[in-house]
């Protein structure tokens, strides 16, 4: 989902997404029709998170690629390839209590980011289902994080 302006750059093993459903519009949507406008985007699933602004404390939702690594959902940090990380990965490197959606079902989660050894694993899993963030990693000096979002008990249960 996250892209910087959907062109090739040059680069043979990009796939130039779809930009018709992209940011508030593409969360408005889903939320309204619990996933059945934007759940697929792409030819990938799409999941909304929801976290914590960390200066405003105010809720902040994207709407992610996402895939899954036994329960636990994953997610990319990889803003396209941009330099500086998205903000909703500094909002969880400050508050890891989080929400995620998946068509109408919400659920709980804290994240964390993936360690080297087990990003080698999951880095293999995420391009195998968006092989455009090995471009992303190409475009940037920084490691892009694969985060791990582990669903937890809704609070009071």
């Amino acid at each position: 989902m996250e892209d910087t302006e959907g062109t090739d750059m040059g680069e043979p093993s990009y796939q130039k997404p779809d930009l018709t459903l992209v940011g508030s519009e593409h969360v408005a949507r889903y939320r309204e029709t619990d996933g059945e406008v934007g759940y697929e985007w792409n030819g990938v699933p799409i999941l909304l998170l929801t976290t914590t602004g960390r200066t405003t404390g105010a809720p902040r939702t994207k709407a992610l690629i996402f895939g899954r690594d036994g329960d636990d959902y994953l997610v990319v940090a990889s803003t396209g390839g941009a330099p500086k990380h998205p903000s909703w990965y500094l909002n969880l490197l400050a508050r890891p209590e989080a929400e995620v959606q998946v068509k109408a079902e919400r659920t709980p989660v804290v994240a964390r980011t993936a360690d080297a050894a087990e990003r080698t694993r999951l880095w293999d899993t995420v391009v195998g289902y968006w092989p455009n963030y090995d471009t992303y990693q190409t475009r940037t000096e920084r490691l892009i994080p694969v985060v791990v979002l582990t669903p937890s008990p809704a609070p009071g249960k």
